[in-house]
């Protein structure tokens, strides 16, 4: 089963998908030009082979609920989300509302 729906931060509409697979399960929140997700995202990956795409991205691991996945620290970030001020530990939620804001106000 999957669930698309949005969730409210500080003000700000992100979108959470809640995907129910066999044996896992895959979470993620996307604001308009990025996102977090659970520990099945392959940072290298997008650092790499996908580099050119610039991609806005973090992973949490051990999450198993969109709660859990905004609470939790960030143990990897993409180069582009660095550029950004994203770190690896910074809270999902926190990243998230930077990106929301720099949306609206992309001074």
């Amino acid at each position: 089963m999957m669930n698309v729906y949005p969730i409210d931060l500080s003000g700000y509409t992100c979108i959470a998908v809640d995907v129910a697979l066999p044996k896992t399960r895959l979470l993620a929140v996307q604001s308009a030009t990025g996102y977090i997700m659970c520990g099945a995202l392959d940072i290298s990956l997008l650092n790499s082979r996908l580099a050119e795409r610039k991609i806005i991205a973090g992973r949490a691991v051990g999450v198993r609920t969109i709660d859990e996945l905004l609470d939790a620290p960030l143990e990897s970030v993409t180069t582009e989300a660095e550029s950004i001020g994203w770190t690896p530990g910074i809270r999902g939620r926190d990243a998230l509302l930077c990106l929301c804001r720099r949306e609206a106000d992309p001074r």
